[in-house]
């Protein structure tokens, strides 16, 4: 029989603990689950956060952290000793904008607020990203000595590893009665253990005192370009009620009844927190949309439509006959009018516009310099609500913004999907671009036209808002009046405040021109009306 081994008891070595947590805030599941279903779900925060952790480590949970602090009611800093030591530029500037009054006055209006939270999280974190980028708070060799850190973290993690397996090969080996004993085999783990502890004491040794002298020059380093990022905060603190506001605005006017994903709502919120256009623009359009579906319910003429399907809407003149009695009926009309605000009820479909002779309509916007201001929010606002007549219509719509030459030409399709509804992405982008210059009628005209001509539908319809005049080539004159009666098409022409400007060239290719000196719903009647 083998004979028992005597178990010696070894010396307890130290085994180097690299901590896992990058985020210098407490957090529960609730917290985490937050963020990561709304945050994380964001292109802007994932694009965000690949920007950053391409100059320093961890910026994603920095920005996890200014979450969480604006997020979370009661904050608990976690021990330097959780976190790990590369991660110590997020901590100096949470530490220097979470207890400032500008940051306590933002997070009042975004506590228990998700997307609140969220999108503040976002524009600080663009703030801090914009400063770590300009080397005015870090500069490259504090970013190298930051990513060193870490490269020092992972071969600690890598050594405490190896010295935890070498510990546990020796004890098995000790503690394995079945096994003969081996003293030479015993000799070669002791050596490898030896060889691990040594490694990791070493890479230890080298990451504290990596982390102590950058701490000490981080420390005393210039941190005034925090104050800006506080300073940052309190202006938000003013915003963000505003941007919720008008995200909720923009959502609801081109957001498909409000109902917009998680991340697309915190892309709109970006964006209107970085332009305030933008929430200007929704509340227009939508006194714009209100007065101008009044004025077309009382003057439109309506013609004959055929029944031909069954569709999904919000249509009360199509309802089916038992969409009907569901209205009339105590039991199901609260179900009926939920339905209606999703635009799910059962409606008729009709054959009609587009199938019996409408085709696209195309607007074509100025967006030179002159049109700058609130020539171009009026006129993006009436396009939009052209855009809203267009769908009810069932009729595509074609956006081209334009100033001078190709090269400045914007063409965007805004309604492509199903049932004619908006593409958000698009409309931001739209409301978005203005790169200045001059005017040039040929290039958007023959733009709108393309669509006309690829669709292969007539009576379809261009609308050319500007605010001035520019010459048009006599070839390209009439060449245009050939396609017009091709395609059987008409042009209405807008002239925006028209002061000193003349009619001449607009006339020679439009069907109707009018002009307008009054930017106000009212100004906008004819438009609508005429279209």
């Amino acid at each position: 029989m083998p004979r028992t081994r005597k178990i010696v008891k070894s010396r307890q070595l130290h085994i180097p603990q690299v901590p896992h947590n990058a985020a210098w805030l407490e957090s529960d599941s609730y917290d985490r689950r937050a963020w990561n279903e709304l945050g994380l779900t964001a292109p802007a925060i994932r694009s965000l956060i690949e920007s950053g952790e391409m100059l320093v480590p961890y910026f994603g949970a920095l920005l996890e952290d200014l979450f969480f602090g604006l997020f979370k009611y009661n904050l608990v800093w976690l021990p330097a000793d959780a976190v790990r030591r590369s991660a110590v530029l997020n901590r100096t500037i949470l530490r220097q904008l979470v207890p400032t009054p500008g940051f306590e006055m933002l997070k009042s209006r975004t506590l228990l607020e998700e997307d609140k939270a969220v999108i503040a999280a976002l524009v600080l974190g663009e703030q801090v990203l914009e400063t770590v980028r300009a080397e005015k708070l870090v500069n490259r060799r504090d970013m190298l000595d930051l990513w060193d850190l870490k490269h020092q973290e992972e071969q600690l993690e890598q050594s405490a590893a190896a010295l935890k397996n070498a510990v546990e090969l020796s004890e098995q080996h000790k503690q394995d009665s079945t096994q003969p004993a081996d003293k030479e085999l015993q000799k070669k783990i002791d050596e490898l253990k030896d060889a691990a502890a040594r490694a990791a004491q070493v890479a230890e040794a080298r990451l504290n005192q990596k982390a102590r002298i950058f701490e000490e020059q981080f420390h005393h380093s210039d941190h005034s370009e925090l104050k800006r990022l506080q300073l940052r905060s309190a202006q938000l603190s003013d915003e963000i009620d505003r941007v919720a506001q008008d995200s909720h605005d923009f959502s609801l006017e081109f957001g498909q009844g409000g109902r917009l994903p998680a991340g697309e709502r915190l892309e709109l919120g970006r964006r209107l927190a970085r332009n305030k256009k933008l929430g200007e623009l929704a509340r227009l359009v939508g006194r714009f949309k209100q007065d101008a579906r009044a004025l077309r319910r009382r003057t439109l003429d309506r013609g004959v439509a055929e029944a031909y399907d069954v569709e999904r809407g919000s249509e009360l003149g199509r309802l089916i006959p038992a969409e009907l009695i569901a209205l009339h009926h105590p039991g199901l009309r609260a179900d009926f009018l939920r339905r209606l605000l999703e635009g799910e009820v059962l409606q008729y479909r009709l054959r009609e516009d587009e199938q019996k002779g409408h085709g696209p309509m195309v607007v074509c916007i100025d967006v030179s310099s002159s049109m700058q201001g609130d020539k171009e929010l009026w006129a993006k606002a009436v396009s939009l609500t052209l855009m809203d007549i267009a769908r009810r219509q069932r009729r595509l719509f074609r956006a081209v913004l334009f100033s001078s030459g190709p090269e400045s030409l914007k063409v965007l399709d805004l309604n492509n999907k199903r049932r004619y509804q908006p593409e958000l992405t698009k409309v931001l982008e739209m409301a978005e671009y203005f790169p200045g210059g001059g005017t040039d009628f040929q290039a958007p005209i023959d733009a709108a036209i393309s669509l006309l001509e690829d669709k292969k539908l007539k009576r379809g319809d261009i609308v050319v808002i500007t605010d001035g005049e520019c010459q048009v080539a006599p070839e390209w004159l009439a060449a245009l009046r050939q396609r017009k009666d091709e395609l059987k098409f008409s042009i209405f022409a807008v002239l925006v405040d028209v002061g000193s400007s003349e009619l001449s060239t607009l006339a020679q290719f439009s069907d109707r021109v009018s002009s307008v000196k009054k930017l106000t719903v009212e100004g906008s009647r004819e438009i609508f009306l005429k279209i």
